[in-house]
């Protein structure tokens, strides 16, 4: 089984710092992989008491059975994962503030690819790893997926993300929850933090929320933000080039307008 490599951080100690209201119902963040899902999880963990926090598993489709507990309503959990759509996985979450983080599909494909060619990713990708393979190569396989070894984008925005649209979820956007991040002196970040916190059933904004989020959005207490990859085998651009760009459309043809990236 792959197996992620992260340093452990401090968010445990640090809430401390704060005055918790308890949660009333289980709260779960739910992510198409590479989406950001560190940053909305350390941003959330700064509202909510650690011993709500659900840290025994981070919750995907083959554990789902084992970890229903984060579900529960005795005790309200705030959990996390990776859940695919599937009747198994709408039953548990039926009484769960549920959002679902995506992401540009652009982006992602750097962002996929880069965590793949890091140290912290140890498993299916090694032999990818110390110059096996071109940039390009590697960004044509997150997006068309590997024979028998990785899924293409398209197969994990659509069990991750599109799936869950329609239903009571609510969707984010990661470059969205990005922006207010860095803007957070802001009236909009304001209405968007509000909006956020309610989504997970916390009416009552703390004064103190701001650095709340500062603090959870430390990039230093996310051991897969970019800066703290290690080992990174390859230099990925930026920006995604335009034939690859071409690909996803080619791969994935509507899914950056499904997620609102794209008016074509």
């Amino acid at each position: 089984m792959p197996r992620v490599v992260a340093k452990a951080d401090t968010l445990n100690e640090l809430n401390k710092n704060f005055v918790q209201a308890r949660l009333e119902v289980p709260v779960f963040l739910n992510s198409v992989p590479k989406c950001g899902t560190h940053l909305l999880r350390n941003i959330m963990r700064m509202f909510v008491p650690v011993d709500q926090q659900y840290h025994k598993a981070f919750i995907q489709f083959p554990v789902l059975k084992r970890n229903l507990a984060a579900f529960g309503k005795s005790h309200p959990y705030l959990s996390w994962g990776h859940l695919l759509f599937s009747d198994h996985s709408a039953i548990a979450l039926n009484s769960v503030r549920h959002l679902v983080l995506v992401r540009d599909p652009y982006d992602w494909v750097l962002a996929r690819a880069r965590f793949f060619l890091s140290d912290n990713f140890q498993g299916s990708m090694d032999h990818l790893k110390r110059g096996n393979v071109s940039m390009e190569e590697m960004l044509n396989m997150m997006i068309l997926g590997i024979y028998d070894k990785a899924p293409t984008m398209q197969e994990i925005f659509l069990h991750n993300g599109v799936a869950w649209m329609g239903t009571k979820a609510r969707m984010l956007r990661f470059e969205d929850l990005l922006q207010h991040v860095k803007n957070l002196d802001s009236s909009e970040a304001e209405v968007f933090f509000v909006g956020l916190l309610r989504d997970c059933g916390i009416e009552d904004m703390p004064a103190d929320w701001r650095e709340r989020v500062r603090v959870g959005s430390d990039r230093e207490q996310s051991g897969t933000a970019r800066e703290n990859l290690e080992g990174l085998s390859a230099e990925i651009p930026d920006v995604l080039p335009d034939t690859q760009k071409r690909l996803v459309e080619f791969a994935a043809p509507g899914l950056r307008k499904m997620l609102g990236y794209s008016q074509a």
